[in-house]
């Protein structure tokens, strides 16, 4: 039997008075990834149903091979424009959960009693990675010992110096403070690369990328 991985994106479509979706290049090039290892791919999100996506990744220096092959892939495209409800979910049937990013992350990813509850039944026993604004679902959860799920973890997420690049500094705000700060006061050990190339950072059974290039 293949592995089974389960890919959570925002159901926001909504973000600080913009419009905003999953970043499609942080769902598009994992998916491919896990297809070609072999791994059974299922998709959900935390309203069910479309996934949006946020127009910016669709621009010049964004839209990859990867986003073009997904968004003329049927299977792809099924499995995200008809997402599952993540509260309703057999998570008992997956190895691993993997949280793309995009800024309706921040709407609910980051304060949502059923991504909270996700993170925390798959840590306990199998993998969690989430990529650039995913991380921020992190902070809220914890580890069996009830202590914060990223204590003494290395982890890394959008840094503040690319969100306020992209001019969403003060947007994000609400959200302890920013991506960064929110896992950095949880006690994780934050570390981040320059900004826009690769970094990706595995601790445990948990697995952070820091923007669109990790994905």
């Amino acid at each position: 039997m293949p592995k089974k991985i389960l890919i959570l994106n925002t159901s926001a479509a909504s973000f600080a008075g913009g419009e905003t979706g999953v970043w499609l290049e942080e769902c598009a090039a994992p998916y491919y990834i896990f297809v070609e290892a072999g791994l059974e791919v299922s998709m959900a999100t935390p309203a069910g149903g479309p996934t949006p996506i946020d127009k910016g990744s669709m621009g010049e220096g964004f839209f990859t091979d990867a986003c073009k092959k997904f968004l003329h892939d049927q299977e792809a495209m099924s499995l995200f424009m008809h997402t599952k409800k993540l509260s309703e979910v057999d998570l008992a049937a997956f190895d691993a959960l993997y949280l793309s990013g995009g800024h309706g992350c921040c709407t609910d990813f980051a304060a949502n009693a059923d991504v909270k509850a996700a993170i925390e039944t798959m840590y306990a026993s199998k993998l969690v990675a989430a990529d650039c604004h995913g991380p921020i679902a992190l902070a809220q959860c914890a580890k069996p010992d009830g202590t914060p799920l990223v204590a003494g973890l290395e982890v890394t997420c959008f840094s503040d110096v690319e969100e306020d690049q992209v001019g969403q500094t003060e947007a994000v705000k609400p959200f302890s403070g920013s991506n960064e700060q929110g896992l950095a006061g949880k006690g994780g050990k934050y570390t981040k690369g320059d900004p826009w190339t690769s970094h990706v950072v595995v601790s445990g059974n948990l697995v952070t990328g820091q923007n669109p290039q990790s994905a």
